[in-house]
């Protein structure tokens, strides 16, 4: 019997998410985790946020991300401003600190990458790119 692509895809993506947080933990690629390298990045991409927006980012809940980016802040990573609407809300923005982290990261995690990929042709490197950033989409 034929399996639906779905089945397929669920495994494949559980192996992939096993094996790529082995390989980034294990051989320590880079000094942030996962959680706050993908904050860094969302807050260098897309400008000072604030911890609700975030929360919604990444379909977590608000004490996650609050924990998580008081980790940042308190690494130098990230600084808050007041929202002067709302004297009680704050945005997080990144410093020249967090961006250089996040830097060194990104290329760090860049280089594993390419390196798992060396015998890809570029086309097929593209076509994968495309379909997971296509695949990342339906999520929002």
């Amino acid at each position: 019997m034929t399996k639906h692509p779905a089945e397929t895809i669920e495994v494949e993506l559980a192996i992939l998410m096993r094996r790529f947080m082995a390989a980034t933990t294990n051989k320590k690629v880079g000094n942030l985790d996962r959680s706050a390298y993908l904050l860094l990045h969302q807050i260098s991409s897309h400008g000072s946020a604030g911890v609700k927006a975030l929360a919604e980012e990444f379909h977590l809940d608000i004490s996650t991300i609050s924990r998580q980016s008081a980790a940042l802040e308190q690494k130098g990573y990230v600084y808050r401003i007041l929202d002067p609407q709302d004297g009680r809300a704050y945005s997080l923005q990144i410093t020249e600190s967090g961006a250089k982290e996040l830097a060194l990261n990104k290329q760090a995690r860049f280089e594993r990458v390419a390196e798992l990929l060396h015998d890809w042709s570029l086309e097929d490197q593209q076509m994968f790119g495309e379909l997971l950033s296509k695949f990342n989409r339906t999520f929002i």
